[in-house]
């Protein structure tokens, strides 16, 4: 406080004094510790509500008839096993190397490889079947769009019935004719199939059930369409795989089963 201020008579003046000095130390007093800041224990009011404009909802799960897993379809009976092949004996099959592809035994799988636009098969050398129920699992490691693979059923040197899986996720059926000009006989049109390995690698197991001219395709133990064919009842079964442009293909072949299919009843007399 500068005193000069108030010069104007020394009684008065210190008066005045004494009063400002008076209400400064009253003042002060009222203050407390920390005079001249805010109050630090003033209550805080509360924050505003967040609004939640999207607000979370119970999803219901969805009835038990509604899922959309594929259901196994149960394939017509079978009986005993009649034949399996774990691919240890080279000399089972037509095995081979050529300028189109090669066909090898090795570490328990038959594996074809096959040069650009090329197409290779093997057939296992016995035994002759009719009826049955054939297994093979499919292991495609080189394989892309229209490349394709399968198995082949009653197949003879002029003829065979081809399960044909695409790297493109299809699958078809076809009896071909072995000429001097190979004849293609569509018998199942190229369909759309989850089962098929969309290219490679790739894993799938391959089933046929045949009985007298009727044939079905499962794969991995899934119906996948029946066709009907009554040209050729007997013959080897065997697989092949086909490179349809610039690439090689490669695919191997394992685990083989070969069950019987009981004969089907006969048609009861009509009364």
């Amino acid at each position: 406080m500068r005193l000069s201020r108030f010069s104007r008579g020394a009684g008065q003046g210190l008066l005045f004094i004494v009063i400002l000095v008076s209400a400064a130390s009253t003042s002060c007093s009222n203050l407390g510790p920390g005079a001249g800041a805010p109050d630090s224990r003033t209550p805080t009011p509360p924050p505003t509500p967040t609004i939640d404009w999207f607000p979370a909802t119970m999803t219901p799960a969805p009835p038990a008839g509604q899922l959309t897993t594929p259901t196994i379809e149960a394939r017509p009976a079978v009986g005993r096993t009649l034949l399996t092949d774990v691919f240890s004996d080279p000399d089972a099959w037509d095995v081979g190397a050529s300028d189109v592809g090669s066909v090898d035994v090795a570490r328990n799988r038959l594996t074809l490889a096959v040069q650009p636009a090329g197409y290779i098969s093997s057939l296992r050398k016995a035994p002759v079947l009719e009826d049955f129920y054939f297994e093979i699992t499919a292991h495609p490691s080189l394989c892309r769009g229209a490349d394709d693979y399968g198995v082949l059923i009653r197949a003879t040197s002029l003829a065979d019935y081809a399960f044909t899986l695409a790297c493109d996720g299809t699958v078809r059926a076809e009896r071909t004719v072995h000429t001097r000009v190979e004849e293609r006989h569509v018998l199942q049109p190229a369909v759309r199939s989850g089962d098929v390995p969309p290219g490679a690698p790739g894993e799938v197991r391959i089933g046929v059930w045949a009985s007298g001219n009727e044939m079905q395709l499962f794969l991995n133990d899934r119906f996948q369409f029946s066709i009907v064919d009554s040209n050729y009842r007997g013959g080897l079964v065997g697989v092949f795989a086909r490179s349809a442009g610039l690439n090689a293909a490669a695919v191997s072949f394992s685990d083989l089963t070969v069950s019987a299919v009981p004969p089907k009843p006969a048609p009861s007399p009509q009364s």
